[in-house]
């Protein structure tokens, strides 16, 4: 079992959903966050000052996936979320001691689904 987590651009959200489901990946928590990579944030000129928003939208999706759905998930995320621009995210691969299904009890493999 591992969780996925990405952080997406938000005007990708809707294109790595459609590729996810068709991966008959349908569990997913979606965050919006704000953060930066390497770019640090956007700078704009706002009357002649040069200014900074180092703080940037973003999607943050957690997936829980068994182990034969880890690669198709990495690829449907990658496939949604490239565009090839800086920014585009990142995809953390953690791996996930546990998962309970709280109305049932079911653990592991089968709480996941």
């Amino acid at each position: 079992m591992k969780l996925l987590i990405a952080i997406i651009q938000p005007h990708k959200l809707e294109e790595v959903k459609q590729e996810l489901y068709k991966e008959e990946v349908h569990l997913l928590t979606v965050n919006e966050v704000l953060g930066h990579g390497r770019q640090k944030g956007i700078t704009e000129v706002y009357r002649g000052v040069r200014e900074s928003g180092n703080l940037l939208r973003k999607i943050r999706l957690e997936i829980a996936v068994n182990d034969n759905f880890v690669q198709p998930a990495i690829n449907a995320i990658m496939k949604g979320a490239q565009s090839g621009e800086t920014g585009d995210g990142k995809i953390f691969v953690l791996p996930m001691e546990e998962c309970i299904r709280i109305r049932t009890g079911e653990k592991g493999n089968l709480a996941i689904g």
